[in-house]
């Protein structure tokens, strides 16, 4: 017998066909689709509409332009929820986007998906990233995409990760529990 699918409250947006196709075969939801970098007002009018209605949750592909979308529709409706799904979750034949991800990785980086926080806060700093090796160092980049995932926000630069740490609520209680998935991850890729 096959599973129900999980049902969103929140009105997923995306960017384009492709992705509400693949979305929906994750779960059950309404999904508005950006049609990529236009973002015609009619559209960003249905995503303030859809964001009164039930919430939304941006869900863009893990490149530039998706998270150029990602910050033209956050600039129209500051309360969203944003879901980030990794690089190499979404990568197929050197095509990356959410239509590429599986439905096991779309309903998790759903699952996982953060409000932004409207006011700033500084709970952790460049040091932090020093000490646990996420800057300046071999191995910083993978690093980061490694806990970008375990939290559910997504790759980013140094300065792009840190401010991800601080605007979308990461306690240090998880930032501890992740380092310690983090550390798992990487012993085991060292083979011992």
């Amino acid at each position: 017998m096959k599973s129900e699918k999980k049902e969103i409250k929140e009105v997923i947006v995306v960017e384009g066909k492709d992705d509400i196709s693949q979305v929906k075969r994750a779960v059950k939801a309404e999904i508005i689709a950006t049609g990529g970098f236009s973002l015609p007002d009619r559209t960003l009018e249905q995503i303030k509409g859809a964001a009164k209605r039930k919430g939304i949750i941006i869900l863009t592909d893990p490149d530039y332009p998706g998270e150029w979308i990602r910050r033209e529709v956050a600039k129209v409706v500051t309360e969203a929820k944003h879901a980030f799904i990794p690089k190499a979750d979404a990568l197929k034949e050197g095509n990356v986007g959410v239509e590429n991800a599986s439905p096991k990785n779309i309903l998790l980086a759903l699952e996982r998906a953060r409000c932004e926080m409207q006011t700033p806060r500084t709970e952790f700093s460049k040091g932090d990233l020093m000490k646990e090796g996420l800057l300046g160092v071999n191995g910083a980049t993978d690093r980061r995409d490694q806990l970008g995932k375990i939290l559910g926000i997504g790759y980013g630069n140094a300065k792009q990760f840190l401010n991800r740490l601080n605007h979308y609520g990461v306690s240090r209680e998880e930032w501890q529990d992740a380092l310690v998935q983090l550390y798992k991850i990487n012993k085991r890729g060292e083979g011992k």
